[in-house]
This record gives structure tokens, C-alpha cells and sequence, in this order.
């Protein structure tokens, strides 16, 4: 599991941030150290971690596989109309030069966390997984017609660690 660290100042959610070019840059590490691999990119926001610093979550997913440590805690948006288990949400892509991975998630996180919760979030942590240790949950959420792809489960719950490939801290 690789762990790595980049500092984007310019990334911030004071206002809506460029989230081509902030993507630009996270993609740049990805593609830098997983060219050519398949991978589920989870973002982690430590707001949603009350009284737990980015490092300690980092801590967590590097022992555990996942942020979701806390079995009691609801989930943001886990709930869905066929009542499936989900893990976690992710993006899943194949690195290449082209890739555009962190603009998506990013504008997720700003502009959804907004219409839900009424704030943008940042991004601090990104949790890049092996996608062939996971597999995708089609669910749909109440009162949507589409169907979503964005939700997965481990394929072995006691190796979700080993499904890690890499861990980026977004300073």
C-alpha cells in the first residue's frame, strides 16, 4: 500500500474551486504511480469524522481497508429501494494519460454535499482501491428512476485491507 501526500492550497471550498484543474494535479499523482491499472477512487472528507484528525482516519483505512469504522454510524446516503449493502461509494476508472478522475469527484462532493447537507465539503483523503477486490452494487435510490453504479462491497470483508492500493493525503 502506497501512501502519498500532496499539497493543493488552491483546493478549498470557500468558493466553488476549479475542479478541472484541481483534478488535473490528483490525477497527475495517480497516473504517476497506477498507469495502466484499473481503480475505485474513494474520497473522505475528516468533517464527517468528528473528532477524528486526517491522520488518524488514514490510520484506520490503512488498518482496516476502509473508512467506515464505526458499524452503529449511518452512512450518507447507503439507504436504497432494494435494501442492498453497500461498503462504500467510489468512481471506478482505468488510469491513463487521459483520465479524468478528481474533477468528478470533487464537483460530487462540492455540489452534492451542498444540496444535501447545505455546504460544500472538501476532499481530504483519497483511497484508491485494486477494482478487482470490489464489486459494483446497482441500487437505486428512492423516488429516482435511474439506476446507480456507484456503490461496491469487498469481495473478501476480511482482506479489505489488502484491496487497498494506495492512500493520497490532500493537504
Amino acid at each position: 500500500m502506497k501512501l502519498f501526500e500532496l499539497h493543493l492550497p488552491e483546493y478549498s471550498v470557500e468558493s466553488e474551486p476549479d475542479h478541472k484543474a484541481v483534478g488535473k494535479l490528483v490525477d497527475a499523482v495517480i497516473n504517476e504511480h497506477f498507469r495502466g491499472q484499473t481503480v475505485i477512487a474513494r474520497g473522505v472528507s475528516s468533517r464527517a469524522h468528528p473528532g477524528k484528525s486526517i491522520d488518524e482516519l488514514i490510520e484506520i483505512i490503512q488498518r482496516t481497508g476502509t473508512d467506515r469504522y464505526d458499524p452503529q454510524r449511518a452512512g450518507d446516503r447507503y439507504e436504497n429501494v432494494q435494501d442492498k449493502h453497500i461498503d462504500l461509494f467510489a468512481f471506478r476508472r482505468k488510469v491513463t494519460a487521459q483520465m479524468e478522475l478528481f474533477k468528478d469527484i470533487s464537483w460530487v462532493f462540492y455540489h452534492g454535499s451542498k444540496a444535501i447537507h447545505g455546504e460544500p465539503v472538501r476532499i481530504d483523503i483519497l483511497t484508491i482501491y485494486d477494482a478487482f477486490q470490489l464489486r459494483a452494487v446497482v441500487h437505486q435510490y428512492q423516488g429516482r428512476e435511474d439506476k446507480k453504479r456507484d456503490g461496491f462491497v469487498f469481495k473478501d470483508p476480511a482482506k479489505k485491507a489488502l484491496a487497498v492500493l494506495g492512500i493520497l493525503k490532500i493537504a
